[in-house]
């Protein structure tokens, strides 16, 4: 395929990724209980959320922190980490697909909140639940062309009010099967935040090397998965399809270069046993080696991979390849290997 969709880095690393979850626990059972009395007209079973999505809760955010104080929280959590000092940051991308303005950027009140120096770029990507693979991916080219030295990629996500206002128009007497089906994805939704550091990889020998990798789009599905603030509408077995068709191809078409078969870790975007499921059975996965995270977080959007990597960290040895699988609404895929 000719093009820019398959990329490698020269002298970048990741040198920290930490999550942080939202203390708030919301048992998918608390769902049900609003939802009784639309499950029972409808003739719909409880317990959808576990049996079906796997998602056995998720996380809110409390009163005293909202989306945008947790990024700056992972963002500073990832700097210490790191060992690296606010003034050195040359890049921050944050990834939230969540905003409460349309402007200005969400990344410059998270500029402010780490207090990084005024040449530092900032700005915010959004590509759905692909946004975080997204900036590591850009942020690492910036590096490997000595724009810049070091990167800060962060996200938060709420999906409170979302939930709630979907919870609303759930519960009212003109909600069809179907519109409840469109709306159900929304429910799997959680809370969360995640920051990743990114530096020249020869300055950081012992760090985790960002070896590089593929992305590709079907956006012939766009349609599939469209959300606001009130609310997200899907076509569960569409976007299952659609995506799986693209995760597939795009793996295919790497194995000649990559051979991604036989990695350490495969760490993917968290949607629900279904997905997982059926990326493991398509691809020839060992599951064993694709951890989970959604049962306990949700769907936390970009948030849900680097969470998951991070949680992952002790577990990892040096020398382990572990492959990001990112999949965003769109349809995108992006697929990132790294050297731990």
């Amino acid at each position: 395929m000719t093009g820019n969709a398959t990329f490698r880095h020269r002298d970048v690393a990741l040198l920290a990724v930490v999550g942080i979850e939202a203390p708030v626990v919301v048992p998918s059972t608390v769902f049900d209980e609003r939802l009784a009395p639309t499950l029972e007209r409808l003739r719909l079973p409880r317990g959808l959320l576990s049996r079906v999505a796997g998602v056995h809760e998720r996380r809110w955010w409390d009163g005293e922190m909202t989306f945008d104080d947790a990024a700056t929280a992972a963002g500073a959590k990832a700097l210490a980490e790191a060992g690296i000092d606010a003034g050195d940051v040359g890049l921050l991308i944050n990834t939230s697909v969540t905003r409460t303005f349309l402007e200005p950027s969400v990344a410059s009140r998270i500029h402010s909140g780490l207090a990084l120096p005024s040449s530092a770029l900032n700005f915010d990507l959004t590509n759905a639940c692909l946004g975080f693979v997204n900036g590591m991916t850009l942020a690492a080219q910036l590096i490997d062309s000595g724009q810049v030295r070091y990167a800060v990629i962060v996200n938060g996500e709420d999906p409170r009010p979302t939930q709630e206002a979907t919870l609303a128009r759930m519960t009212s007497p003109e909600t069809t099967r179907e519109s409840f089906l469109e709306e159900f994805a929304t429910l799997t939704l959680g809370a969360g935040a995640a920051a990743a550091v990114l530096g020249p990889a020869h300055l950081h020998p012992g760090a985790h090397r960002l070896v590089g990798g593929v992305a590709r789009s079907a956006t012939q599905h766009h349609e599939l998965c469209v959300g606001g603030v009130d609310g997200m509408r899907t076509d569960p077995s569409g976007l299952l399809a659609g995506g799986l068709e693209l995760v597939v191809d795009a793996w295919n078409e790497a194995q000649p270069e990559w051979g991604w078969a036989d990695v350490d870790r495969i760490v993917t975007h968290q949607v629900s046993s279904v997905h997982t499921r059926s990326i493991v059975e398509a691809l020839g996965l060992d599951a064993a080696k694709v951890p989970t995270t959604f049962p306990r977080w949700g769907n936390v959007g970009p948030a849900a991979l680097p969470m998951t990597l991070a949680e992952q960290g002790d577990s990892l040895r040096t020398g382990d390849r572990v492959l990001c699988m990112g999949v965003g609404s769109g349809l995108h895929t992006a697929m990132a290997e790294i050297v731990w």
